[in-house]
C-alpha cells in the first residue's frame, strides 16, 4: 500500500495569495498533479492539517474544488488554521469525520489502519490532546493490537529546536507518547505544522513531519532566532507499506530541478 502525505497547503479563496505573495492554490494543484504523475499512483492521500489559511467558507470551497479534481481518495485532519465547523461542513460527505467536537477518527478499510487525532486547541496555535482525547485514543488502539497502524496529528509532539515553532508544538505530550509506546503496532506517526521534514524516534516508533506544499519554515536553531520562512523546496511524503518489509518513507520533491545535469 502506498500512502501519500501532503500538509499545510494554506489554500486561499480564488484569486487570493498566501501572505499576499504566494499562490498556494496553484502550488497545491501542482502537488496533486505530482502525485498523479508518479510511476505508482498512491492508494490513499492523507492531509495533515492547515488545509486552508483562515478557515473561511470560500477557502474550503476552493479546497474541495482542487481535491475533487484528483482521483486519489483522501483523508483529512484539521490544523490550527482550520475551523472545525466549516471543516466538517466542507467534508460532510466524509463519514469517518465526527459531526461535532474534536475530530478524532479511525479508518480501518485498508491494509494499514489510519487514525486521525485532532490536536487543535480552539482559538490557539499550539496543540494539545486532552484527557478525553487520550481516552478515545486508548480505546481505539485497544480494539486491534496487531494490525499495522498509522497515527497522524497536526502538531509535532516534540521539540524541533526551532524556537518560534516549538512555542506552538503539541504541549504536554508525554501521556500521548506513553500511550503510543504501549501500542507496538503503531508503525508510524505523521504530523505537519512546521513546514519542514523532520524524523525522530518517539513513543517506541518513528515520527515524521511533512513539508508544506507552499512555503518552508527557515531552519534557525538560535534561541533568539526571529520567525522566518521562504518559498523553498516543496515536497510530499510517500509511505510505502509492505507486509514483508514494514513501513518505509520517502521524501518526494515537487517541481522540476533547474540544474544543468541529467543522468540516464
Amino acid at each position: 500500500m502506498l500512502i501519500a502525505q501532503l500538509s499545510d497547503p494554506h489554500i486561499r479563496a480564488e484569486g487570493e495569495l498566501y501572505q499576499g505573495v504566494v499562490d498556494s492554490n496553484r502550488m497545491f494543484a501542482e502537488a496533486l498533479a505530482h502525485l498523479h504523475a508518479l510511476d505508482r499512483r498512491p492508494d490513499l492521500l492523507v492531509i495533515t492539517g492547515d488545509l486552508v489559511d483562515e478557515g473561511r467558507a470560500e477557502e474550503y470551497e476552493m479546497a474541495r474544488t482542487l481535491l475533487l479534481a484528483s482521483h486519489i481518495p483522501f483523508l483529512v485532519i484539521p490544523g490550527n488554521h482550520d475551523r472545525r465547523e466549516r471543516f466538517c461542513a466542507a467534508f460532510s460527505d466524509h463519514p469517518y469525520l465526527p459531526k461535532a467536537g474534536p475530530l478524532h477518527w479511525c479508518v480501518d478499510d485498508h491494509a494499514v489502519r489510519i487514525i486521525g487525532l485532532d490536536s487543535c486547541v480552539t482559538g490557539k496555535h499550539h496543540g494539545h490532546i486532552d484527557a478525553e482525547g487520550l481516552g478515545w485514543l486508548a480505546r481505539t488502539l485497544a480494539k486491534d493490537k496487531v494490525k499495522p497502524t498509522l497515527l497522524m496529528l497536526h502538531h509535532p509532539p516534540f521539540m524541533s529546536g526551532i524556537p518560534y515553532m516549538d512555542a506552538y508544538r503539541c504541549m504536554e505530550a508525554q501521556p500521548l507518547e506513553e500511550m503510543v509506546r504501549s501500542a507496538p503496532n503503531v508503525e508510524l506517526v505523521l504530523c505537519g505544522h512546521v513546514h519542514r521534514t523532520m524524523l525522530r524516534r518517539w513513543g517506541g516508533t518513528v515520527i515524521c513531519s511533512c513539508p508544506s506544499t507552499t512555503t518552508e519554515i527557515d531552519l534557525q536553531l538560535r534561541a533568539d532566532a526571529p520567525p522566518q520562512s521562504h518559498v523553498g523546496s516543496r515536497g510530499c511524503m510517500l509511505h510505502l507499506w509492505d507486509e514483508r518489509h514494514g513501513m518505509l518513507s520517502h521524501l518526494s520533491h515537487i517541481g522540476d530541478f533547474a540544474g544543468p545535469y541529467a543522468f540516464a
